[in-house]
């Protein structure tokens, strides 16, 4: 079994921090703070610090018992088990508040690019255009895979600062230490509510704590290394903040006026001091920094939902890692449409000023405080979970201690009531408003059920190894996932499995599930006893058999099966799901081919391993038909005997020609190749299939969705023709993604135009026949 490897050390945990909180605040709350309240902007900063250090104080400490990622939403998860709805509500709210966190990163972004990248001639675009697009590049890199190494994340924490002290030095530079100190000691403006209300806004660049322990799973010695990390990199970045407050504060009075232009006054202020060069380098660390930090937001977005997901408070999808990206991918795209959402609510069609409804007026003051809510709300209830962790969990092993307890996380959630009291009250209203909808879709829902109130094991999985039983690397293994309901069929689909996994270059291991539903509002035991007793039967069954594969059996009662399928393949990480074609259970077989996490075959009732002697397949085209043909290949190499048929009919369709199909099938020593006409395709491919013999093998359709309550689908239309006249057969579904699904959405309309414009030199027709 291979271990979770800790890779990041205390500086990494530190850059971090540092990296996350040194981003938009920094470079557009500065100059409006400044403009507001002059020198008193550092007091506003440093309150609020003071505010985030007391949860950040909460966070280490849960982070040095569950040193696992998931942050807030984790330690709420842990502390408060029995209360759903309130893990619900502090995820959601953690989930909104990274998204809006990020929204408000890219917004600011957006600005900055209007006012200093963009030529004059694309300002016609709506503000917010560029924080869109950003969001949709980061949300693909992300669902990629793509993420900075520790390393990397140093660097860039590097260069940030390193900008920042060149705008520092600049100013001190341009004024004169001596006169830059004065100027900052007499500058001081704004009275307790105006200083509040910059604290509330500031809070939200100082959340990049949270960052480090979202990462405690990865973060070497987290017990002592995350409380070090998070108390540097606050400290750190609040001595910058200050500093860059005291080079804002020394703008020549003549120059004054630009502080009033809000979230890009500070590149306006660069010019002065550094002139069009320092400008620039400014303009470039703040987009830079803004970009940064916003990945990093995403990702503390999506590891939110996963967990969700995890728990069943998200739909369940949410959980899932993608086979090729090693991300959340589902969580990752629902975070970045989240994000896109903000900025096209907040900035595109309700600005500030303008827009569909003036009246409503949000804007980037709005976002922010719709953000900083969605962050304070589950901090105060962190807060409230220390106290009763202490409480509850006297004695768990605690690698930090919060002092004062219970009276510091008392202030803590005090202070944090304080700051909401002081947003933007737009922003609080629509961040509750929000927040309200969300938590009655979640009632209404009820929660995604816990996998054992859906299913149950009723009979272990038991072994059988015919090959010798020898210890094999997993890594080596190609496992088929049989599900049956009915006894009889067990041993005939566990050769045909055995059979289509030989053609692997691993060794074959068949796992036989029996499920056996359990209706709605039935006990469990009532049908417990049938369960066991079919599962029994088939062990019996297959221990008396000639099998010359290795299988395991296991026996489950589910409430629904077409979940116990699926989450049994991802459960044993199969390589192929062979089930039989339900004609009275369709939606078992929709769920299958759409969710499970690997290839998988429906078998026709009469289908066997002896059927594999002679394969039939169709021209096909479409995903699903070139999938399965590098196994026709691995087959035929075998010696199964191959036929390609070629139907030409009258019926909707594109022009499918042998070539690509034969090009598959090159190791294949002989390709027999049939030109058949007939009324339609599925009727040409069961006529012939059964004049050859052996088995028909298809693809699914890759428009079932659309056109099978119209039309019905060539699959299904085979399976109807090919029991009446005894053809056995195979249906073939790749695991399909996401790009997948939407072409296969799409394709009805693509062959609609290919049908109505053809392309020039198209004949329509099949090629001629040819024996390979």
């Amino acid at each position: 079994m291979v271990e979770h490897t800790r890779t990041l050390d205390f500086k990494i945990a530190f850059a971090i921090g540092l990296g996350t909180m040194i981003a938009a605040g920094i470079f557009s709350l500065s100059g409006t703070a400044v403009n507001q309240i002059g020198s008193s902007a550092v007091i506003a900063f440093v309150i609020a610090a003071l505010v985030a250090g007391v949860t950040a104080a909460a966070y280490s400490e849960f982070a040095s018992i569950y040193s696992e990622n998931g942050g807030g939403y984790l330690f709420c998860s842990q502390t408060f088990e029995d209360r759903d709805l309130l893990t619900y509500g502090i995820g959601m709210s953690l989930f909104l508040g990274y998204t809006g966190t990020t929204a408000f990163y890219l917004a600011t972004m957006d600005e900055w690019m209007f006012k200093f990248v963009l030529p004059e001639w694309l300002h016609f675009l709506p503000h917010g255009t560029t924080g869109v697009i950003a969001a949709l590049l980061l949300g693909l890199l992300n669902a990629q895979g793509t993420e900075e190494s520790g390393g990397f994340q140093l660097l860039v924490t590097g260069a940030k600062v390193a900008v920042l002290f060149g705008f520092i030095g600049g100013a001190v530079s341009f004024a004169g230490p001596a006169q830059a100190t004065g100027e900052f000691a007499t500058s001081f403006q704004g009275g307790p509510i105006e200083i509040l209300s910059i604290s509330a806004l500031a809070f939200i660049t100082f959340f990049g704590f949270s960052a480090i322990a979202a990462s405690a799973g990865e973060i070497i010695e987290p017990q002592k290394t995350v409380p070090k990390a998070i108390a540097a990199s606050m400290i750190t970045v609040t001595i910058l903040y200050t500093l860059v407050i005291i080079a804002m504060v020394n703008v020549p009075a003549a120059e004054a006026d630009l502080l009033t232009q809000g979230e890009t006054a500070m590149g306006e202020v660069a010019a002065v001091f550094l002139g069009p060069i320092g400008r620039s380098l400014i303009v470039a660390g703040a987009i830079f920094s803004m970009v940064s930090a916003s990945n990093a937001s995403i990702l503390a977005a999506s590891s939110i939902g996963s967990l969700m997901g995890r728990q069943g408070q998200a739909p369940r999808r949410f959980s899932r890692i993608h086979p090729d990206y090693g991300t959340p991918f589902w969580s990752v795209l629902t975070a970045t449409g989240t994000i896109m959402v903000l900025i096209v609510v907040f900035i595109m069609l309700f600005p500030a000023e303008g827009g569909l409804l003036p009246i409503l007026g949000l804007g980037l003051s709005a976002l922010t405080g719709f953000a900083t809510l969605n962050l304070l709300l589950p901090l105060a209830v962190v807060n409230v979970a220390l106290i009763y962790s202490r409480r509850k969990f006297p004695d768990i092993e605690r690698g930090f201690s919060v002092p004062g307890v219970p009276v510091v996380p008392v202030i803590g959630v005090l202070a944090n009531i304080g700051l909401i009291y002081n947003l933007p009250p737009r922003g609080v209203a629509s961040g509750l408003a929000l927040t309200a909808a969300m938590i009655v879709v979640y009632l209404a829902w009820g929660g995604a059920p816990e996998t054992e109130d859906l299913l149950r094991e009723v009979v272990p999985e038991s072994a059988a190894t015919p090959n010798g039983g020898e210890d094999v690397d997993e890594e080596s293994v190609y496992r088929v996932l049989v599900p049956v309901a009915r006894p009889d069929r067990a041993l005939r689909y566990l050769k045909l499995a055995g059979a289509i996994a030989s053609a692997s270059e691993r060794r074959p291991v068949v796992h036989v599930l029996n499920v056996t539903q359990v209706p709605d509002q039935t006990p469990w035991e009532t049908v417990q006893d049938t369960a066991q007793a079919r599962t029994e039967r088939i062990q019996e069954e297959l221990e008396g058999a000639d099998v010359d594969v290795d299988y395991t059996v296991e026996g489950h009662t589910c409430r629904d099966v077409a979940f116990d399928i699926v989450q049994s393949a991802r459960d044993d990480d199969a390589d192929l799901v062979l089930m039989g074609y339900p004609t009275q259970h369709r939606d078992v077989t929709e769920t299958v081919e759409r969710e499970a996490p690997c290839p998988v075959f429906f078998a026709g009732q009469s289908v066997s391993a002896a059927d594999l002697d002679v394969i039939n397949i169709g021209a096909g085209g479409g995903p699903h038909h070139k999938d399965v043909l590098p196994l026709v290949n691995a087959l035929g190499q075998q010696g199964s005997e191959v036929h390609l048929i070629n139907v030409t009919s009258g019926e909707e369709g594109t022009d499918e020609t042998p070539g690509p199909t034969l090009d598959a099938l090159e190791g294949v020593e002989t390709t027999q190749v049939h030109n058949v006409a007939a009324e339609s395709v599925a009727e040409g491919l069961v006529t012939t299939a059964a004049e050859n013999g052996g088995v028909l093998v298809l693809g699914a359709s890759r428009d079932r969705w659309l056109r099978q309550a119209l039309f019905g689908s060539t699959p299904d239309q085979v399976i109807q023709l090919a029991e009446e006249s005894d053809v056995p057969v195979l249906v073939y579904a790749s695991e399909t993604g996401v790009s997948g699904r939407l072409s296969e959405r799409l394709f009805p309309i693509v062959r609609y135009v290919r049908k109505r414009f053809p392309r020039r030199g198209s004949t329509g027709g099949g090629s001629p026949e040819r024996n390979l």
